[in-house]
């Protein structure tokens, strides 16, 4: 605390009002800052600042409590305990919604809606939509009188809902006052959300109003919570919205705050003389006055847009730090929600596209162990078949052995089951309180289920190895690696025939795939003259593979797509590689030591030299080619193939790039050759030292963490025109 406030504190009643102006200064100051962090995600002060502002308002208010208000900052960590939560009356009924499961239902809804607006006698042509990402979590009201918040209650039957005003008022991201808009200060943010009209919103606050939002809780912090209660001996939360809406109907209060709750807004119930003419201008209002509204509102105008926006929500569902299980679509314009009215509690300007849910419940029925190529013993779920995500799942990974410790999973529990997008099937939690007694804890072998040979677990490393390079199961994972697509790519040689190759004898290591001979395929069960020469014909091709995508399919520990790229642009042959130092590898921007030892390591490894030098002599290819990009006129989309990437070298020289979302006519990895032939260099991640981010339709959280560091954001017509001669 600063000696400023030190004097604060001492000073003698006749001067209450230095010490009052003081309170109001720091509150408003500590608001500025919640907002400056929860609302636009850019906070102005460190957080050890922060901590002194909030500090020194407390200790005033300790020694000054008659001057405590109620909506200040240290009131939010509620009191005594409550005996029991009281009723609350919502001000105007708080609707459900009618769902949509599939495009078709949409569409239908779509229907409906542009003849119930011509009956109505508004202009069909008229009609926008705002879409706003339906958030799995509980569903609260917030009543404000002239700006501070003095209810809030959950949704209950629609009518009445719990009180829970304490509750809510421990979290961080609720506005306990709303914030006062800075003219023309620059401070105010943009009066529009997403890409909807949000008019200039100079609108005063209404003498009373309902805020309306979701109560949540990100998926880290469930990930934390489960993982506490498990230490504590206490029962697992089945789902992140379970978790939230346990933690805000807890009698105690300071049970609430200790638990990482959040909120986002989607809109109003009852306000006062309402003055609002659309959807998308109440978001960009509350959004003006401190309340959290998502960055990723949409607006549409035609069905295909509007499907369009959906889909793309359910493609960048998975990179969310949030649990979404759908899209809420709304008719934009009010006085058209108004002459379209409700059907029972649903509103028929409002529709909730539903996504498959991406979690289900079912048994553990065991704890499996698959042995990977670098030897790693990797446990996976076998489940009772459960469909989630609109896929049916009978087996999910459950990482390693401290993971399966850390969630305290035992086989025949009744678990969580996680799926999003693509992503892998995976375990979140047990349902500890379904226990019987009959569950059994799992114990990692101590030798190979491959091999039989002793495992071995380094210090400080989570996972298990068989040491063995010998062993059946990583020999043949090696051999699927190598084949597999983003490797050598070997069409008609998958997983299922690189196993029997194996079994027979016929394949030990990768390059014993280039001594196959017609001989050796014909007589195999389901080889035919044609399937024979067609496999061979895919070997003899992979000859010709890029050299990063050789030394990728490798299989080298911690060398993946990206650093095989960038180990081979630094080291451009096979010699030039095998021969590089660990400290010369580790320099290599990207590589560092640990990826440096990792590769000097296994060239030093005989049997890796010998590989190397078998697949060489086989006709593999061992360096690096000059690269052609596969555009001459990369200044102009659509430009014919097969010019010459010389005209591009060193546009971006020096360059850093990140690639999200979808470009209107490049792949990714067109756009990559054609970064890298200029010169520059695409990473995964944006960080300070990103250059651009080149967004197309799409973009997942890359963009927000772009505009949050400052860093330029670009499209495909700017891109080419940093690719273009002279740039």
């Amino acid at each position: 605390m600063t000696a400023a406030s030190d004097d604060i504190l001492s000073i003698t009643a006749p001067d209450r009002t230095q010490v009052a102006a003081r309170l109001e200064e720091l509150r408003n100051s500590i608001r500025h800052h919640d907002y400056r962090y929860y609302v636009l995600d850019s906070p102005q002060i460190a957080d050890q600042e922060y901590d002194d502002l909030f500090r020194e308002l407390r200790l005033l208010e300790e020694a000054h409590p008659d001057l405590v208000t109620a909506d200040s900052p240290t009131q939010r960590v509620g009191g005594e305990p409550l005996a029991a939560f009281g009723e609350l009356r919502h001000l105007e009924p708080m609707l459900s919604l009618a769902n949509a499961k599939d495009p078709g239902e949409v569409a239908a809804w779509h229907a409906r809606v542009m003849k119930l607006v011509a009956d109505a006698g508004f202009a069909p042509e008229a009609v926008r939509f705002s879409l706003e990402p339906k958030i799995d979590g509980l569903a609260v009201s917030l009543r404000y009188e002239a700006g501070r918040f003095v209810r809030g209650a959950t949704r209950g039957n629609g009518i009445v809902g719990e009180d829970v005003t304490q509750n809510l008022r421990t979290i961080t991201a609720l506005p306990l006052t709303m914030r006062e808009v800075v003219g023309t200060s620059g401070e105010a943010p943009p009066s529009s959300v997403g890409d909807g009209p949000g008019e200039p919103s100079p609108l005063a606050i209404p003498a009373l109003m309902e805020v309306r939002g979701e109560v949540y809780l990100p998926l880290a912090a469930f990930e934390r919570l489960n993982e506490q209660r498990v230490a504590a001996g206490e029962s697992t939360f089945a789902n992140p919205r379970n978790a939230a809406a346990g933690s805000l109907r807890q009698l105690d209060p300071r049970t609430t705050a200790s638990r990482p709750l959040s909120l986002w807004i989607y809109g109003v119930g009852y306000v006062q003389d309402d003055p609002f003419l659309h959807q998308t201008q109440v978001l960009a209002w509350l959004r003006e006055r401190g309340f959290r509204v998502n960055p990723d509102v949409r607006s549409a105008e035609t069905l295909a847009e509007l499907l369009d926006a959906c889909r793309g929500w359910e493609e960048r569902r998975a990179d969310l730090d949030y649990d979404i299980d759908g899209v809420v679509v709304k008719v934009d314009d009010r006085a058209m929600q108004r002459a379209l009215g409700s059907v029972g509690r649903d509103p028929r300007w409002a529709v909730a596209y539903k996504f498959a849910p991406t979690t289900a419940q079912t048994r553990l029925l065991s704890i499996g162990i698959n042995v990977g190529r670098t030897g790693t013993l990797n446990p996976f779920a076998v489940l009772e078949p459960v469909e989630v995500g609109g896929v049916r799942v009978g087996l999910a990974t459950l990482h390693n052995e401290d993971d399966i410790r850390r969630k305290d999973l035992r086989e025949g529990d009744m678990v969580v089951v996680q799926r999003a997008g693509d992503v892998i099937p995976q375990v979140v939690s047990p349902l500890t309180d379904l226990r019987t007694g009959a569950e059994r804890e799992f114990r990692m072998p101590a030798a190979c289920p491959s091999c039989g040979t002793p495992v071995v677990r380094a210090l400080g490393e989570v996972a298990v190895r068989c040491p063995n390079p010998d062993c059946p199961s990583k020999l043949v994972e090696t051999l699927k690696h190598f084949v597999g697509r983003p490797a050598m790519d070997i069409e008609g040689v998958g997983d299922k025939l690189v196993q029997r190759f194996f079994e027979l004898g016929l394949v030990h290591d990768p390059a014993d795939l280039y001594r196959l001979r017609y001989e050796d395929l014909l007589p195999l069960e389901g080889f035919q003259e044609r399937s024979a020469r067609n496999v061979l014909t895919a070997i003899e091709a992979s000859k010709s593979r890029p050299f990063d995508r050789v030394v990728f399919a490798l299989g080298i520990p911690h060398v993946g797509g990206q650093v095989a790229s960038w180990l081979t642009e630094a080291f451009p042959s096979m010699e030039a590689l095998r021969s590089a130092s660990a400290e010369e590898m580790g320099r290599v921007e990207g590589i560092g030591a640990v990826i440096g030892d990792a590769v000097a390591a296994w060239f030093a490894e005989p049997r890796n030299q010998d590989l190397v030098d078998r697949l060489a002599a086989a006709g593999v290819r061992m360096e690096a080619e000059r690269r052609r990009a596969r555009f001459a006129g990369v200044g102009a989309a659509g430009a014919a193939p097969g010019g010459d990437h010389a005209s591009l070298s060193g546009s971006l020289s020096g360059s850093t790039l990140v690639l999200t979302g979808t470009l209107p006519t490049l792949s990714r990895e067109e756009a990559t050759e054609l970064i890298e032939a200029a010169g520059g260099r695409v990473t995964g991640s944006v960080s300070g030292k990103t250059d651009y981010v080149v967004a197309g339709d799409a973009p997942g959280s890359k963009l927000a963490k772009a505009e949050k560091l400052g860093i330029r954001v670009i499209g495909e017509d700017e891109l080419r025109a940093l690719l273009s001669p002279g740039s």
